[in-house]
Formats: C-alpha cells, sequence, structure tokens
C-alpha cells in the first residue's frame, strides 16, 4: 500500500517517534509500504512520520550513482547495502561539515542549502531485531540525519536560516494553508 506524504503544516510532523518494540508483522508491513511510497516520490528517504505515523523507523535507498565523493569520484560507502530500514535510530558519532542542498518530500519544490556532519555513526534495530551499527559519510550521511531529524520532530524549516525561511515564506505559508484544508 502506498502512503500519502504527509506535508508541513500537519502536527504529526512536529511528534517525536515513539520507539518500536515488538518487530511484528505490521512493523514490517510498514517499513514496505514506506519503501514503495518513497520510491513512487522519487525520495531518498522516508521517516514514519512522513506518512502520518510515529513509530520510530525510517527507510533509505540511496543510488549507487548518487553515493560518490565530489572530489574523489570514488563510492563513498560502497559496502552499504540498500535500501536501509532503521527502527530507533540514534546518531552517536558526527564528525566533519559538509554544506550542501537539501530538499524534503514533506516540503515539496523546496530546497536549501544545509550544514550537516559529513560522517556519522548510527545504531538502530533491523528488521529481523539485531541491533546494527553504520558509519557512513557524504550523501548518505546527510540523509541519515535528516530522517533523524524527522523521528525527533526536527523538519527541515528548522535547519533554515532566516533569510532561507524567508525566501521560501509563500511556498510555506501555501504548504500549511493546504493542510488545513
Amino acid at each position: 500500500m502506498k502512503f500519502e506524504i504527509t506535508t508541513y503544516g500537519n502536527p504529526v510532523l512536529k511528534k517525536k517517534a515513539v520507539p518500536v518494540g515488538k518487530i511484528d508483522d505490521s512493523i514490517k508491513q510498514l517499513a514496505r509500504d514506506m519503501l514503495d511510497t518513497m520510491y513512487s516520490s522519487n525520495g531518498l528517504g522516508l521517516a514514519a512520520e512522513q506518512v502520518g505515523h510515529t513509530e520510530s523507523i525510517c527507510v533509505i535507498d540511496l543510488p549507487a550513482s548518487m553515493d560518490v565523493d565530489d572530489v574523489t569520484k570514488q563510492r563513498s560507502n560502497p559496502d552499504v547495502k540498500m535500501p536501509i530500514i532503521m527502527l530507533n535510530p540514534v546518531i552517536d558519532k558526527m564528525e566533519g561539515v559538509q554544506v550542501g542542498q537539501e530538499g524534503c518530500l514533506s516540503f515539496p519544490e523546496i530546497f536549501v542549502t544545509i550544514k550537516r556532519a559529513a560522517k556519522v555513526e548510527v545504531r538502530f534495530k533491523d528488521l529481523s531485531g539485531k541491533d546494527a551499527v553504520l558509519a557512513v559519510s557524504g550523501l548518505l550521511a546527510r540523509t541519515v540525519q535528516h530522517e533523524v531529524d524527522h523521528l525527533n520532530g526536527m523538519l527541515l524549516v528548522n535547519r533554515m536560516s532566516p533569510v532561507q525561511k524567508l525566501s521560501n515564506a509563500g511556498k510555506l505559508k501555501k504548504l500549511k494553508k493546504d493542510n488545513k484544508k
């Protein structure tokens, strides 16, 4: 089942995710449906809040062609198998700085320059219930941080500078208004 993407102005986006305890068929189905929704929306990642749920789950699938270091032109994370399904993810380590364009399925047609850590280490449970740790860099690190932000109720708009908020004010206002209908 494909979900409708929850957009800015919907209160569920500001909710902190509830940790997943038991990994049952409903959680596995939610993960599959989130992947379907992400793929059909041409996204790189999706958090449960973005489909109206509050479970601490996010999915990521970064194409190999996008996982390339700008300088070396080599894969940044060649050993990471996609898609990634993370339950209860927590970022334990952050290092370095990267600045780049970021968009969000919950903020259609809005792209802003955001500063993020260049490398992160994230621990989570996978769908089989095993503890996992990933150390990632580049665009994948940016995507992990973005999705974990969602699970913590932190939105793209919260990362925008005052100038970015002002330049996107019309689009943000329209999204909020559309959510009140």
